[in-house]
C-alpha cells in the first residue's frame, strides 16, 4: 500500500520532523501575507517625497553637481531610496529640450523640481507656478527674472547663484597676468545660453580696458568646439577665456587637450575638472559648495518650508586653481602672486 493520505502524515512526521498539514498552512499563510504585504511595500515607496532634477548637461556630466547635491539633501536629512526619491532628466547639452523634460517631471507629481543651470531654471520657472522650484544659476536671478529680489524671492522659486558671469573680466585679467605679451584675446561662449550677452558683454569691455583685442568664438557641442580651437589658431589668439556652461564642463577632457595641442593658454570659469584634465587655470565660485547648498535648500523646502521665504543665497566661497605642468608645457612661469594666492596647484 502507497503511502497515501493520513498514512503519510505520520511518515513525515518521523522521518522529517513536522506535520505536512501544519507545514502546508504556514506556506499558504506566508504567501498570502506576502502578497499583501507587496502592495503596502509598493505604497511606502510611492509615498517617498519625489524630487525631480532637471539638469542641461549630461547625466554623466552631472555626476559631480549630484554627488554634491545628495550631500546636501542628506545634511537637511533626506537620504535617496529611504525617505525620498530623486527622478532626474538631462538635455544632453540640447537647452531646446528643457521645456518637455520639464513638463515630463511636473506629471511625475514631484514635490520639488531642482534646476541645475541658469537654462534648466528659465524652463522650470516657465512650466510651474506651483510647484516648488530650487535652482542653481551663475547669472544674477534678478536680471533673468526668475525671483523678485535676492531676499525676497516671492513666488514659488528660489536657490544659489555663484554669479561666475561677472567675473567674467576676473577670468580675463588673470589670463592677461599670464601672458602679459599677449594682444589678442578670445572668448568661447555657448550660442544657446541665456548668459552669452551678459558674459560677452563685460569681457569686451574689460579687454577695451586692458587695451586687448577679443575674438568672440561660440560652440555647442563637441564638433563645434574642435572648430572653434581651429580658429583660434587662424586667429593667433594669444590666450582664451572660457566661459562657464555645463556644455563646456561636461567636455572639459575635449578642451584641455586642445588646449594644450594648439598652446593656447585658457582660463575657465568653472572649478570642476578642467584643470586636473590639463587645462591652464580655473577660477570662479565653488561648484561643489553650490551644489551641495542646493540640496539643502531642497530639504527645507520638503519639510515645509516655502522657496519665497528663502532667500537666494550667493556664493561666497572662490577658488582658484593652477596647473603648474601646463604652464611648463606652454613656456609660461606663472607669477609669484598668483601662485600664492592660488587655493591648489597642480604640479
Amino acid at each position: 500500500m502507497g503511502l497515501h493520505g493520513a498514512k503519510f502524515r505520520p511518515y513525515i512526521r518521523r522521518r522529517f520532523g513536522y506535520d505536512a498539514d501544519v507545514n502546508r498552512r504556514n506556506v499558504i499563510s506566508f504567501l498570502i501575507g506576502g502578497a499583501a504585504l507587496a502592495p503596502l511595500a509598493a505604497h511606502a515607496q510611492q509615498s517617498m517625497p519625489v524630487i525631480g532634477l532637471l539638469g542641461g548637461s549630461t547625466a554623466k556630466g552631472g555626476v559631480p553637481f549630484v554627488t554634491a547635491f545628495r550631500r546636501g539633501l542628506s545634511e537637511a536629512g533626506f537620504v535617496e531610496g529611504r525617505n525620498v526619491t530623486i527622478k532626474d532628466r538631462w538635455a544632453e547639452g540640447r537647452y531646446d529640450r528643457l521645456p518637455a523634460l520639464a513638463a515630463e517631471l511636473i506629471q511625475s507629481q514631484v514635490a520639488v523640481l531642482v534646476a541645475f543651470t541658469t537654462p534648466a531654471a528659465l524652463a522650470a520657472k516657465a512650466a510651474t507656478a506651483t510647484i516648488p522650484v530650487v535652482f542653481s544659476t551663475i547669472a544674477d536671478p534678478v536680471q533673468l527674472g526668475l525671483v523678485a529680489s535676492l531676499s525676497r524671492p516671492g513666488g514659488n522659486v528660489t536657490g544659489l547663484t555663484s554669479l561666475i558671469v561677472e567675473v567674467g573680466p576676473k577670468l580675463l585679467e588673470l589670463l592677461h597676468e599670464l601672458v602679459p605679451t599677449a594682444t589678442d584675446m578670445a572668448l568661447l561662449v555657448n550660442p544657446n545660453s541665456p548668459n552669452i550677452e551678459i558674459l560677452s558683454r563685460d569681457v569686451q569691455a574689460a579687454a577695451r580696458a586692458l587695451g586687448l583685442k577679443l575674438h568672440v568664438l561660440r560652440a555647442s557641442d563637441e564638433r563645434g568646439i574642435d572648430a572653434a580651437f581651429a580658429s583660434l589658431v587662424q586667429l593667433r589668439a594669444g590666450g582664451l577665456v572660457i566661459g562657464a556652461d555645463t556644455v563646456f564642463s561636461s567636455r572639459s577632457g575635449q578642451i584641455a587637450a586642445l588646449a594644450l595641442r594648439h598652446a593656447v593658454p585658457s582660463i575657465v570659469g568653472s572649478t570642476l575638472g578642467f584643470a586636473a584634465a590639463g587645462l591652464l587655470m580655473s577660477y570662479g565660485g565653488s561648484q561643489t559648495d553650490q551644489y551641495r547648498q542646493v540640496g539643502v535648500y531642497a530639504g527645507r523646502v520638503l519639510k515645509g518650508e516655502k522657496p519665497a521665504d528663502l532667500p537666494v543665497l550667493q556664493s561666497a566661497k572662490f577658488e582658484m586653481i593652477i596647473n603648474l605642468t601646463t604652464a611648463k608645457a606652454l613656456g609660461i612661469t606663472v607669477p609669484p602672486k598668483l601662485m600664492f594666492t592660488a587655493d591648489e596647484v597642480i604640479e
